[in-house]
């Protein structure tokens, strides 16, 4: 194997932020023929991703020095560090200090209490390495506490990187060739949590849009619609530079699994917020998250998801079967719906998905977009959508150009355009 450090991210995109910055502090550590696994554990099924990805690894690359990370981690730090085939154990508290990559770290587990962490170490990066987009993280951990979640439990409170820190981060992207950035964290409207002033995730925005005028194209992960107020939601509304595609934190599309989910928005609320933002920009590409089978769940409430799905206008859906995970309330909870009723609502919810996706994609048919361009003759939509170009060339589809092209058909998961010829050039 290379004896450059490698990164196996599992998980958010969170995670991809926090796996660059690993990658870089491992090799500035002089780390070598190391494999970096930064975990999730939204659910169980991840959990075991996890594990089965290890061994693999370690079948794969007999000499390499395995580190493992990330949430899966810090639930569970007996599971992993009893794995023989693993090196090290990193919490989550630790993962992002240069000291945790020394080849003389005196520690094969450390993992750290985080549930109360207020504050930590935020890295930056000179570079994305090979990429057009980037993940910037802006805020860690969560105040809430949602029935099924236990990311709480992985990732400690709510806490927000610095406004300078930030807008230092964006700019840097920029002078490296970044054409995007993705602002990411586990709940990005309560960022200005813990900095001082009256900083909001909106205020936040408005600084780095005129702090770095070079940089025009943004975009938000994640967010959680009934926290979003008037001066953010102007933004998205109005703002150009922000694109317009958002993903929500719906979950469900019934009062009652709301409630019993602890959440804090009600199905009407998601609806309005999802009607007045399109009538306001109309080009929203919008999607959500949804859990299945949430115990109580009956047909009914259900079926009140997948009408939520026409009412809201979705059309990128992310569909978890639910899982039980420990510590939570919903572990505890009665009423279970069995799992092989689960996975029949899973997958008539992923097939509303595809349809709902196929929808929007045939919108674009016969006409003119602008794409940035990626790896492997493929590009991304401002809202989105991911475009194979059919007859580009290598001097012609540079990753980090923006090109226009004309949508000619639909493909898996995506559209396939044709580069127009007067713009073979394309520009940046």
């Amino acid at each position: 194997m290379s004896d450059q450090t490698q990164m196996v991210t599992l998980g958010c995109r969170l995670n991809i932020h926090e796996s660059h910055v690993m990658q870089d502090l491992a090799t500035k550590a002089g780390l070598e023929k190391a494999i970096i696994v930064n975990t999730c554990a939204v659910t169980s099924e991840a959990e075991r991703q996890a594990r089965q990805t290890i061994r693999r690894l370690r079948k794969d690359n007999p000499e390499a020095f395995i580190i493992v990370t990330g949430c899966a981690v810090q639930l569970r730090p007996e599971v992993f560090g009893k794995m023989p085939e693993v090196n090290r154990v990193l919490g989550n508290d630790i993962k992002l200090k240069a000291s945790s990559f020394a080849k003389d770290f005196p520690y094969r587990v450390a993992v750290g209490p985080i549930e109360r962490q207020i504050s930590e170490d935020f890295p930056l990066l000179k570079k994305f390495e090979g990429k057009t987009r980037a993940f910037v993280q802006v805020q860690n951990g969560c105040d809430h506490r949602c029935a099924f979640c236990n990311i709480p439990f992985a990732r400690g409170s709510s806490r927000s990187v610095p406004l300078g820190l930030v807008v230092q981060q964006v700019q840097w992207l920029h002078q490296s060739g970044v054409k995007e950035v993705i602002f990411t964290g586990v709940d990005l409207t309560s960022y200005g949590k813990g900095l001082p002033g009256d900083l909001t995730l909106g205020r936040m925005l408005r600084r780095v849009l005129m702090q770095v005028p070079a940089m025009d194209r943004f975009r938000l992960s994640s967010l959680d619609s009934i926290e979003i107020d008037e001066e953010l939601f102007h933004l998205l509304a109005h703002e150009p530079r922000l694109l317009p595609h958002l993903h929500l934190s719906l979950q469900a599309g019934s009062n009652a699994i709301l409630k019993a989910m602890r959440r804090r928005h009600l199905r009407e609320e998601s609806i309005d917020f999802c009607k007045r933002l399109l009538k306001e920009r109309p080009d929203y590409a919008l999607g959500a998250d949804f859990i299945v089978g949430f115990p109580g769940e009956t047909e009914e409430m259900f079926q009140e998801t997948m009408d939520l799905v026409d009412e809201c206008r979705l059309s990128h859906l992310h569909v978890f079967p639910f899982s039980a995970r420990p510590g939570t309330l919903a572990f505890k909870m009665e009423d279970k719906v069995p799992g092989p009723v689960i996975k029949e609502r899973a997958a008539r919810l992923r097939q509303k998905a595809k349809q709902a996706l196929d929808q929007k994609l045939g919108q674009y048919l016969g006409q003119q977009v602008d794409i940035l361009m990626e790896e492997n003759n493929t590009g991304y939509t401002k809202d989105f959508l991911r475009v194979a170009v059919q007859n580009a060339g290598a001097s012609s589809c540079v990753p980090g150009q923006i090109l226009r092209v004309t949508i000619q058909d639909r493909a898996p998961q995506g559209l396939v355009g044709i580069l127009d010829e007067t713009d073979t050039q394309g520009y940046a």
